[in-house]
């Protein structure tokens, strides 16, 4: 009996190790950052990379779908009770950033994506959290995330992923009100995709933290490649799905419909 009990522990294992490494939140793969130093954390509505060095996430990873859609909860401000001790800013670290740099405590992702689920509240979390210039995280990011919701809710959908994260392309100002090691990003980006009937489609964008609230998310200069945000970002979104990929532009509202080409 003892040894029958092993074996089952053991199947029980390795479907867990199994379903840590293929969450639902990612699409074929999860993310993987070049970047050593991290912690990853599957939530039941996203993943994400937790960077110790500068504080904020390497990458966030979700799946959006017409049932995870709804009023979002209350933003209530929480250090990540799963990060290791000592590696986390907390809420007081955000004080008067909103007066001295113009940021918003920004989502990477988003809470109104997961309204529908009852654990929205799990987004609120400062790991999901960066120090985002206000007009960008109410402007052009705001609407992009809206684009998806709009997208995950039509009828020939079944879900969008997505997976975003920050850049740290230049020196930026340090938050106000804390004397912890940390980075602010200088951009971020964003790639969403689907996989059905139409086969693997996918769209890439980045936005400097200097974007104008009143800019339009489709401009040329925001949108980019697959291959352009993994070499800046210096992480590898889908491993081995390096097939050719049909844009996503014309559904997120970009009326300049162009192909999308993973480039190796």
């Amino acid at each position: 009996m003892p040894q029958i009990l092993l074996v089952v522990i053991g199947i029980l294992l390795s479907t867990s190790i199994l379903s840590a490494e293929l969450p639902q939140n990612c699409l074929y793969v999860c993310p993987k950052a070049q970047q050593q130093q991290s912690q990853i954390i599957h939530r039941p509505i996203y993943s994400l990379s937790y960077n110790p060095v500068t504080k904020f996430a390497h990458w966030v990873a979700y799946r959006v779908t017409k049932k995870t859609i709804g009023k979002g909860a209350k933003r209530r401000w929480r250090q990540d009770p799963d990060l290791r001790p000592g590696t986390a800013l907390s809420p007081g670290d955000f004080k008067r950033a909103h007066a001295q740099l113009g940021t918003d405590r920004g989502h990477l992702v988003p809470l109104a994506s997961f309204g529908g689920t009852g654990l929205s509240h799990l987004t609120n979390y400062l790991s999901n959290i960066t120090p985002q210039k206000s007009a960008l995280n109410q402007g052009p990011w705001l609407d992009l995330e809206k684009a998806v919701r709009r997208l995950a809710k039509q009828a020939r959908t079944s879900a969008v992923w997505v997976a975003a994260g920050p850049l740290f392309e230049r020196p930026m100002p340090r938050l106000p009100a804390t004397r912890k090691s940390h980075a602010i990003p200088s951009g971020y980006w964003k790639v969403i995709a689907t996989d059905g009937d139409a086969g693997w489609r996918l769209s890439a964008f980045i936005f400097d933290q200097n974007a104008r609230r009143q800019a339009d998310y489709c401009a040329a200069r925001f949108r980019s490649t697959l291959s352009a945000v993994e070499a800046r970002s210096k992480i590898d979104l889908f491993g081995a799905a390096d097939e050719v990929t049909q844009s996503l532009d014309a559904a997120l509202g970009c009326a300049d419909y162009r192909g999308n080409r993973r480039q190796n």
